[in-house]
Order: C-alpha cells, then structure tokens, then sequence
C-alpha cells in the first residue's frame, strides 16, 4: 500500500483522515438517533438540545486548542489561522465535549448521567477516523516512532513504525466487546457505562502517547498525556462513588 491513500473531490486531492472522520461523525450521529429512537429512556427535546449543542461546542473547541497546544512554541512563535483550525486531536474533544455537557445539563437543570447511549455511536465513529489516520500515514501527525518490532509498518517514509492507529482500532473493538459484556451482567447507574468508556480510553491514550511523536513538557509528558492525567483522576474519583452507591449482595432489604 502506497501512503498516503487520497481521493480526487471536485479537482482538488483530499487526504484519506478528513474523507473518514467525516464519514466517522455521520455514520456515529445516525447510529446515535437511532438508538435514541428505541432507548426506553426518554428525554425532553430542550434537554437534548441542549446538551447537543453543548458537547459539539466542547469538543469543537477542546480538539483545536488541544491539538494545538501538542505543539505550544509552534503555536505562539508562528500562529496562523489555518493551521490552528486544521489541528485537533479526539482526547481534547472528548475531554471539553465532556465540560460541553455538564455546562448544558447546570443550565437546563438536568441532574441525571446521559452517556450511556453516545458509547457505542462515539467507539463507531472513532474507529472509522482512524482507518482515515492509518491511510494518511506519515502525512498528518496521528503515526507511531520508528521501531524494530514485528508491528512495525512503512507509513510513507524510509522507517519502520508503530501503526498507533491500527493499535487503537483493535483497542476500541476490544473495549466495546468488554462494555457489552460487562453491560449484560447486571443493571448500573445511568452514566456508569460512559465513565467506564472514558476511563479506559484515556488510560489508553495516555499509554500509546509514549511511541508517539510529542513535545515534553513536565518530565516526559506530552500535552495530550496531561490532559488524559487530569481526566483519569475525574473518572476514578466518579466511578469510586457509583461504586459505593451500587447495592451490596451481602445486603438484606427490608
């Protein structure tokens, strides 16, 4: 395979990460409303609304500028528009998606957890952009350090690397065989598969960061693994508390 994979829109040669992440939102929204459409648990239309609008404009906002701050001398030395807007990264969408909706749900008085049915729409959608990061190979920054293991791969350049999008693929099929099965078990708090997702996934991230290309900013910590620090201590302080909140076997009811 020849990297990078492109596609011929209206004259103009379109590389293969923005054709899927494209792909990836439409396909994740559409799988979203339909879930939606037969969830038992309903919610008024001013709530979803809001809180719609609330996490696109988080995660707008969160995957520039942390896209951005990846690289913070490039960003403050030589800012131009264009670059800065066609910089993002999922982590920073995710994690200020994540403030989106909590400033919606204060505003609209909504108390209860809503993130159990974006889960699975989220994982498609992400899986998809990725098959978009793997066939840009070297040309954007989502590739691996070179490497000498057996997974290493030529993504466009004279070295052997880490696909880090091939290794999130298999993660994010794996978390959700995991979350369905875990699902099935017995019946959690609203939210609770969410949080799970969200722990996990930027457990992972901040992991895969290492054989990735980074700027260090505290010790060997890029931008993005701080980001991925702040939201794993969130989630293990919420999930600590479902936890608590969850009926004891051991426990008799009157």
């Amino acid at each position: 395979m020849d990297f990078p994979v492109t596609f011929q829109l209206f004259g103009k040669t379109i590389f293969a990460h923005p054709v899927f992440e494209t792909l990836g939102m439409f396909i994740g929204m559409r799988y979203y409303f339909y879930l939606k459409r037969i969830s038992k648990e309903k919610v008024s239309f001013n709530t979803s609304a809001a809180i719609l609008i609330g996490a696109t404009a988080g995660a707008l906002i969160g995957s520039k500028l942390i896209g951005n701050l990846e690289n913070p001398y490039r960003l403050f030395e030589h800012f131009h528009l264009k670059t800065f807007w066609t910089n993002n990264t999922i982590v920073g969408g995710l994690a200020f998606g994540l403030i989106g909706v909590e400033l919606a749900k204060k505003i609209v008085g909504h108390k209860e957890s809503t993130g159990d049915l974006i889960v699975y729409p989220l994982i498609l959608a992400m899986i998809i952009g990725r098959i978009g990061c793997f066939l840009t190979g070297v040309y954007e920054e989502t590739y691996g350090l070179p490497t000498n293991s057996m997974f290493g791969m030529h993504l466009g350049d004279q070295y052997l690397r880490h696909p880090v999008a091939l290794y999130e693929i298999v993660f994010l099929i794996f978390l959700w065989v995991c979350l369905k099965m875990f699902q099935k078990r017995k019946k959690f708090p609203s939210g609770f598969i969410f949080q799970l997702f969200m722990l996990n996934y930027f457990i992972f991230r901040l992991m895969l960061d290492f054989i990735k290309p980074r700027i260090e900013l505290i010790g060997n910590l890029g931008t993005i693994q701080i980001v991925c620090i702040g939201i794993i201590i969130y989630y293990i302080y919420k999930i600590k508390n479902e936890i608590g909140l969850l009926p004891n076997k051991n426990t008799k009811t009157i």
